[in-house]
């Protein structure tokens, strides 16, 4: 094998890369700082640093995995969401962006208890749950999963990020917190409908946390018609959904006597969480 540098490492890389990503130099660098267990600046800096054949070998490893659609997240182990670094694996979905709205709202919400009682269902790696746990240490938090091997996952993040005021529980919903009420419910459930060609792109991500079946309303449908049974009076319900459901969000959240409706967007201005609260007293 030729010598190779850091420099000529990653022009290896970038070219691997330059038909299967938007970003081939970028990725070409996070993937090389995996290998190295450096920084990018640190790339850089040192880039005339000659690699041992195994670290290229490794690095070949790890471009030939991203060539056929791997996600970087995957591929590295991490993802950065509301400045936690959490840990991801192919059992759990990568952390969006838009996301963090979910997030800005329910910590923006005038709550009638404090502490408060938050659910998160769907929790997959704990993203929305750590963030609000990180925020409001003692409210008490409980992240839910149908996924023995997602819940895994966000025990292992909270740990590392000793977060305490977080519990994990197993099953599909509310099935997992029978007879439970909560002041704060939120949830990033699937909402891609089945057929949307968006799905290929997404196919190293599970399925089950991608789409609910075929008009990707379902998931949303079965948290909003029983959600009432789980808050408390004036307590809020905020869902994550698709830039063209929250009509239809909307209009479930009223069917199921949720009042105060109102629609966020994300920050590409596409509509991107709708909440609304109970308020059964008079």
């Amino acid at each position: 094998m030729i010598d190779m540098n850091i420099a000529d490492t990653l022009s290896l890389g970038t070219r691997t890369l330059s038909a299967h990503t938007d970003s081939p130099r970028l990725d070409a660098e996070i993937l090389l700082g995996k290998v190295l267990g450096l920084s990018r600046a640190a790339l850089i800096a040192h880039d005339d640093a000659a690699l041992a054949a195994d670290r290229i070998r490794a690095y070949e490893g790890l471009l030939a995995r991203r060539s056929t659609g791997t996600p970087i997240a995957y591929l590295t182990g991490t993802r950065e969401f509301w400045s936690l670094s959490l840990h991801v694996s192919p059992a759990v979905l990568i952390p969006r962006p838009e996301t963090e709205v979910l997030v800005e709202q329910a910590l923006q919400l005038k709550l009638r208890n404090d502490p408060c009682a938050v659910l998160d269902l769907g929790t997959g790696s704990g993203a929305v749950a750590l963030a609000i746990a990180a925020e409001r240490p003692h409210w008490n938090i409980t992240g839910v999963d149908v996924s023995p091997l997602a819940l895994s996952v966000a025990r292992g993040n909270s740990q590392r990020l000793n977060l305490s005021n977080v519990e994990w529980c197993l099953g599909s919903w509310f099935e997992a917190v029978p007879a439970r009420r909560f002041d704060l419910i939120v949830g990033n459930p699937p909402y891609v409908a089945g057929g949307d060609p968006a799905l290929a792109a997404l196919s190293a991500e599970p399925a089950l946390a991608l789409t609910p079946g075929p008009t990707g309303l379902e998931a949303l449908a079965a948290i909003i018609s029983r959600a009432a049974a789980y808050l408390n009076e004036r307590g809020w319900l905020l869902l994550e959904h698709g830039w063209d459901q929250a009509p239809s969000v909307a209009g479930l959240l009223e069917q199921h006597g949720l009042t105060q409706i109102r629609t966020v967007a994300d920050f590409s201005g596409n509509s991107r969480v709708t909440l609304a609260t109970l308020h059964t007293q008079q």
